[in-house]
């Protein structure tokens, strides 16, 4: 799903961008989580979005911050703080486990990402996502 999630806001964001914006700038981005999960049928997995007390703190905030922070993130390339973050706004649970609301949130993203184009060329570089995150990181 993050693939997926990846290539679409690669696809939407390379294809908005003229020539020339693309000739002057240079852009890395790169998402690898790494979650291996085993399941077992015999097991009553029950994710709750609202079992994290790390989430919680991410509970105040606005549906486009939570995109913004995530995005963010994601340019870091860092997959520890992509993670971090994903506990914070509430799509991992504390274990780093993707939550019920998670697959909604990367569809959702995917659509945030083409609309809100300004912001990801604001935050187009490694350093500049990472003083985001940063700055809004509670």
């Amino acid at each position: 799903v993050v693939v997926i999630a990846g290539c679409l806001i690669y696809f939407f964001y390379y294809n908005a961008m003229t020539r020339y914006e693309r000739a002057s700038r240079d852009y890395n981005f790169n998402v690898n989580l790494n979650s291996n999960s085993n399941s077992n049928d015999d097991a009553n997995d029950n994710f709750n979005s609202n079992s994290s007390s790390s989430s919680s703190s991410g509970a105040s905030m606005s549906e486009d911050d939570k995109h913004k922070l995530y995005h963010a993130a994601t340019v870091t390339g860092d997959t520890d703080l992509i993670k971090r973050v994903s506990i914070h706004i509430g799509i991992f649970s504390d274990d780093g486990m993707p939550v019920e609301g998670y697959q909604q949130f990367m569809a959702q993203h995917a659509a945030w990402a083409f609309q809100n184009l300004d912001f990801i060329r604001e935050i187009g570089t490694q350093q500049k996502a990472q003083a985001y995150v940063d700055e809004h990181l509670e």
